[in-house]
Formats: C-alpha cells, sequence, structure tokens
C-alpha cells in the first residue's frame, strides 16, 4: 500500500514511521524545508503522560471571565470575523462540563499510555538521541482552591493507571531543591509524577525522518499541499506545487493548517489554532540544574531541563494566526526564569518560537478514518502533539491496514 502522509510535524513524522515499519510505501510531504519547523520545533517538550486533563472543563468555565477579561492573563481570546470561530467557541463552552470533562480524561489517558508503551518500543529499535529523559515532572498549584481541584484529579486518574502524589510546600522543594531560591514564587503544594518525561520535539522529527528514509520511504520537503483530486468518493492524488502525488491512501496530519486543506472536501475540522510561546536558554556554567521538569499553574508556564539548557513555555491565545514573537511575550518568560530560578541560566539572548497548537473543542484529537475514504486524520492534538504522537501514529495505523 502506498501512503501519502501530508504535514512533517512531530505528528505526520510519527504517522509516517509506524507505517513504515508495517510495510506501507510511504511518502511525506511538508512545505517546510526541514521536518518540524512549525508547531514541532520548540514546544514545551514534556511528554506529559498523566497529565492530560481538557482545557475544557467546568474549573475553566467558572474562571473564564478572570482569564479573558485580566490584562495579565497568560490565556487570551483574538476574535477574527470568521463564523468558524465562534462555532468552535460554542463546542468549547459546551465541552465544558464535568461528564464532558471525565470522558475526554479516560480518552487521552489512554491514547497517552499507548503513546509511551509505543515510544519505548520504538527507542529501543532504533536508539534515537533526542534529549529522552524520564525526569519527573511537578506541578505548582498556585492557591489551596486550585490544590484541591488537582487532589480531586489525582484521585480521579488514579482509576485510570496513573500513580500521582500530592505535596505540600516543603515536600515539593524537596522533589526540587533548584526551587529553594525561587523570588516571588507563591504555591500552596503540588502534584509529582515521577515518570513523566522530556524530549526534544524537533529532533525526535529529524530522527523520524532519517529512519523512515531509511526503510525506503520518500520524504518530500519545500512541497506545498494545495488540495485533493477526487473520484468518485476516492481521493486519487493530492494536487501540489510540483504536481500530483498519487497514492492508495492519504493521511492529513497538517497541524493548524488541516482544515485548510480539508473544507473543499466538504469536510469541516473543528480545530482553531491556540497560539504557544518558548524561550530556550543556557544553563550558566557550575549551576546547580533542576532535575525535573515543573509546571506553574500560576503563571501558565512549564520549565523544561533539556540537556544543557532549559525550555520555558507559556501563554495560550485562542485564535491566534501569526508567528510573531512579541517582546514583551519573551520579557515575561524571562522574568519567569530569574524569578524561579535565580542566577540558573544565561538569560540575555534566549532563543524564541512561536507555534500554532491545533485544538480540538473537546482536547481529544481526531484520529480515524473519514467516512468511507481513503483519507485518514491525525488532527488537533493541541498542546499534547508531543505526548500523543507515538499513540495516535499507532491508532492511525491500524485503521489504515484495516481490511476495507
Amino acid at each position: 500500500m502506498k501512503v501519502c502522509v501530508i504535514g512533517a510535524g512531530v505528528i505526520g513524522c510519527a504517522t509516517a514511521y509506524q507505517l513504515a515499519r508495517q510495510g506501507c510505501e510511504v511518502q511525506l510531504i511538508d512545505a517546510a524545508q526541514a521536518p518540524g519547523l512549525q508547531t514541532s520545533h520548540a514546544n514545551g517538550a514534556q511528554l506529559s503522560y498523566s497529565y492530560v486533563e481538557p482545557f475544557a472543563s467546568p474549573a475553566t468555565l467558572r474562571a473564564l471571565p478572570g482569564l479573558l477579561l485580566s490584562r495579565h492573563s497568560a490565556v487570551r481570546f483574538r476574535p477574527r470575523w470568521d463564523w468558524r470561530q465562534w462555532a468552535w467557541g460554542l463546542q468549547f463552552l459546551r465541552a465544558c462540563t464535568a461528564r464532558q470533562s471525565l470522558s475526554g480524561t479516560a480518552q487521552l489517558l489512554q491514547l497517552a499510555q499507548s503513546s509511551r508503551v509505543v515510544l519505548a518500543q520504538w527507542m529501543r529499535d532504533e536508539h534515537w538521541d533526542f534529549g529522552f529523559a524520564e525526569n519527573g515532572k511537578l506541578v505548582l498549584c498556585p492557591t489551596a482552591d486550585s490544590l484541591r481541584h488537582q487532589e480531586r484529579q489525582v484521585r480521579l486518574q488514579a482509576g485510570m493507571g496513573c500513580t500521582q502524589e500530592v505535596l505540600g510546600v516543603q515536600e515539593c522543594l524537596d522533589k526540587e531543591p533548584a526551587l529553594r531560591g525561587a523570588t516571588a514564587l507563591q504555591f500552596a503544594g503540588g502534584v509529582w509524577t515521577r515518570d513523566e518525561c522530556v524530549g526534544d520535539p524537533h529532533r525526535l522529527c529529524l530522527a523520524l525522518v532519517e529512519s523512515v528514509r531509511r526503510m525506503g520511504g520518500t520524504v518530500s520537503l519545500g512541497v506545498q499541499a494545495q488540495g485533493f483530486v477526487r473520484r468518485g468518493e476516492r481521493i486519487a492524488a493530492l494536487r501540489t506545487g510540483v504536481g500530483d502525488i498519487a497514492a492508495d491512501a492519504f493521511v492529513l496530519a497538517a497541524g493548524p493548517r488541516s482544515p485548510q486543506l480539508a473544507a473543499p472536501l466538504g469536510l469541516r475540522l473543528p480545530i482553531e489554532p491556540i497560539k504557544g510561546y518558548s524561550i530556550t536558554v543556557p544553563f550558566r556554567s557550575g549551576a546547580v540544574r533542576p532535575r525535573a521538569s515543573v509546571t506553574d499553574l500560576g503563571r501558565k508556564t512549564v520549565f523544561a531541563p533539556l540537556g544543557g539548557q532549559l525550555r520555558v513555555a507559556a501563554m495560550a491565545e485562542v485564535g491566534a494566526m501569526g508567528l510573531a514573537v512579541p517582546a514583551r511575550r519573551v520579557q515575561a518568560m524571562v522574568e519567569a526564569v530569574a524569578q524561579t530560578y535565580p542566577d540558573l541560566c544565561v538569560l540575555n539572548d534566549p532563543a524564541t518560537w512561536a507555534g500554532l497548537r491545533p485544538a480540538t473543542p473537546t482536547s481529544v484529537p481526531i484520529v480515524g478514518r473519514w467516512r468511507g475514504s481513503n483519507l485518514y486524520l491525525n488532527v488537533g492534538h493541541g498542546a499534547l502533539g508531543l505526548t500523543l504522537a507515538a499513540g495516535s501514529a499507532a491508532a492511525l495505523s491500524q485503521h489504515v491496514l484495516q481490511p476495507a
């Protein structure tokens, strides 16, 4: 079977690799000149297998007015004159129920646990070097109310196979001594998950592509997907700027551009871009480095040690479209590092990034076959693309290879 995979972010690269492993003739295409240059390039770098609670929840609904109206909020809504954005917003509000949040948590945890197993098998077979480490994750809760919410979530997820600990302030500092020198960091406690991991998503994309090529797959970069050529209910080819690409099956994994490519087929994907930012800064020579990843819920900021650097990711701008990185966003992340880990990093010239994370209203990605066609979807992973990539690829490959 010849399969064309559209999109060389971490989702598309993982999908192409899994299909090649299973004997498919794979062609992976992307408009960029290298894999993993957009959403997957410099995101938060956390493999958060146990921290997957959907953004749409009763707690988010209660907090929404404050999040949207506060000038200092890390969550912003960027309205556009586009009915699809408002339709997505209404779907998001309808998803902010306890029932949907529970269902979404269960689905995401199942997919995350599959991802852990699948990625571990890939790494055993391939010996990739992408900065992977199982270093644990500490989530800091700014208030007693937020800590109680996390305690409820920990109890819920314990019944779904997660092992997590709720810690007091001193226990958090014992888990991550690098936080003891923090200034302006106030929290009521936290959640510790021992088996959470980190990895560089861009380096993983590069490794996946190298393995696809080694297995005989074709990787076409700098090739812009423009639409599909249909014959009846089936797709005959992908139209590109350098000619049509014929295949037996097509996988749409183009991140935030997926709705645009799907629309001419009559397929409306409920995906909205959520813009996030990151900086990457080197550790100072001789500094005591953090042991674990840390998520500061008060700042909505994550800190992930990646070899000799610290990756810091923050902000969620719903509906933002451009990739500009405003100086005020960079400054906010620099200040977060300086206050959380004084004297840890060199902060005068941070590497900056912005990416559009493709989110569904429920936070649950769309993985599977479109109707009875030969088009398959692997889209809508939001901020969990790195975490869910391997499991999504394995699930998608089952749909592709299932007898018609």
